[in-house]
């Protein structure tokens, strides 16, 4: 076990340096000058090349990479060309804030998802069945945005029963934070119940089917017991995968939400560096969602191998 969870460590530090290049890289080759966006466009090139020259842009960029990732190596996370301070504070802030509302829409779509699932695979072809798998994938059809905007004139607007805004505000009660943070959330369950909904049913499905299943019932076990001890234990290794790959989307794909809701997320922070030519905000920002992706990932498989060795017994080869 110890050497599978190095393998994959060493595996996903590899990939991570890799991103790390990749998003540098990239978000020095959008167009726009930093020195420009903070100063405006009225002002003169002379105090645009020295603010330039001061932020440090007019370097190489493999120079400027490697500045960069030393300081990250050390806890620094480079200076905001928006705010001119450091980075760090407001990523922690909106990370947290992302994480408040991932996690509310993680402990309300993750139960419902799976107990889908398993209820429609258990009623395979019946109403039941047909009714889940229909309502899951309408779901994921319908954009963030569409069903946001459609819970706003509702719940916000019509029937005034929830704030729009999902913003409660400094110093805000857990319950007022959570009564801000329910419109928000039921977007992003709509869009994963789909896929956590459908990967359950699958694996309960084939499980249904497998050798140990019909073995343990032709013992004589009760159809519960079998489900419980058997079923349940195989059928949501798939699962648990995908619910890790959406722990990134959660986290990193909340632009429109946030924007929507007004929610001072990391995918608000993400759209506000880009319309501001933020490049350190945003890679750092960015590179953040891709440690977090990389750890649930990582979870998943150690996740995965304890619930079926053989996984561990393979991938140690």
């Amino acid at each position: 076990m110890a050497t599978y969870i190095l393998k994959r460590l060493g595996l996903a530090l590899v990939t991570l340096w890799l991103l790390s290049v990749i998003v540098f890289f990239a978000c020095h080759v959008l167009p726009g000058d930093p020195g420009r966006a903070v100063l405006g466009n009225l002002a003169a090139p002379s105090a645009v090349a020295a603010l330039d020259h001061q932020l440090g842009v007019d370097r190489p960029l493999v120079v400027q990479y490697w500045t960069w990732i030393t300081g990250l190596l050390h806890g620094n996370m480079g200076l905001s060309t928006q705010f001119r301070a450091p980075v760090e504070p407001y990523i922690k802030a909106a990370l947290i804030n992302s994480l408040k509302l991932a996690a509310l829409a993680f402990v309300i779509v993750v139960p419902l998802g799976i107990v889908g699932g398993v209820v429609a695979a258990l009623n395979y072809g019946r109403t039941a069945d047909r009714v889940i798998s229909v309502a899951g994938l309408s779901a994921t059809t319908v954009p963030e945005f569409v069903s946001g905007i459609v819970l706003i004139v509702v719940f916000g607007v019509a029937l005034k029963v929830l704030p729009v805004s999902a913003s409660a505000g400094t110093g805000a009660s857990p319950a007022s934070q959570f009564q801000h943070l329910i419109l928000p959330a039921i977007p992003l369950v709509l869009v994963l119940f789909g896929y956590i909904a459908r990967m359950a049913r699958a694996g309960t499905i084939e499980a249904l089917n497998s050798d140990y299943a019909r073995t343990a019932t032709l013992k004589g076990l009760k159809r519960s017991v079998v489900i419980r001890r058997h079923i349940l234990r195989n059928s949501l290794l798939p699962t648990i995968t995908v619910i890790a790959t959406q722990t990134g989307y959660l986290i990193g794909g909340l632009v429109v939400v946030e924007t929507l809701f007004n929610y001072q997320g990391i995918g608000n922070l993400i759209f506000k560096a880009v319309n501001s030519k933020d490049f350190p905000m945003l890679a750092a920002a960015v590179l953040t969602i891709g440690v977090i992706y990389m750890v649930a990932t990582l979870i998943a498989d150690i996740l995965a191998t304890m619930l079926n060795p053989r996984l561990r017994l393979g991938g140690a080869e």
